[in-house]
């Protein structure tokens, strides 16, 4: 048995020069040296942010206290879904004023959450007592579920939502 070389079609004939072509890449390597030399890491470098991130404390909130933190004037934005409050600050492009959950903002989300809507009728106002969800079908406390995990995956669970006149 002898071993045989067909470069007769094109395809053999490029996969051949394809394959000396990285052998000679791999034994022969470029040694190019650079231009100039770096020095961004002159005065060395430190793993440490710039600025730390502003400490956040988990608190009990009430509707009433959740509200202010809507983001306007660039503040944090924190929103409540089933009694947990997230800080989605990080998400100001989604949550913030001009968001497209925006409304959500400063509020308990649970029900617009649940039933997969963003129209203002699905808050409760401030002033009312919480919505219990005792209405919501099955599906719907699942919708809300998944976006309790996305939520606490993604973003910081800064506090519990409770009743106005619990604290």
């Amino acid at each position: 048995m002898a071993l045989s070389l067909d470069l007769g079609t094109p395809v053999n004939t490029a996969l051949f020069l394809y394959i000396l072509y990285s052998v000679q890449r791999i034994i022969f390597p470029t040694t190019s040296k650079p231009t100039t030399i770096p020095n961004e890491f002159k005065a060395g470098y430190s793993w440490l942010p710039k600025a730390h991130p502003p400490t956040v404390l988990y608190r009990i909130y009430t509707p009433k206290t959740l509200e202010p933190f809507s983001g306007l004037d660039g503040g944090r934005i924190l929103l409540a879904i089933n009694g947990i409050v997230f800080d989605v600050t990080a998400g100001r492009n989604f949550y913030g004023p001009n968001g497209m959950y925006g409304n959500f903002a400063g509020r308990d989300a649970s029900r617009g959450m649940a039933k997969q809507s963003f129209d203002l009728d699905m808050l409760t106002p401030v002033d009312q007592p919480l919505d219990k969800l005792t209405d919501l079908k099955h599906d719907e406390i699942d919708n809300m579920k998944g976006w309790i995990d996305h939520f606490s995956n993604k973003y910081i669970i800064c506090g519990k939502l409770v009743e106005n006149d619990a604290i």
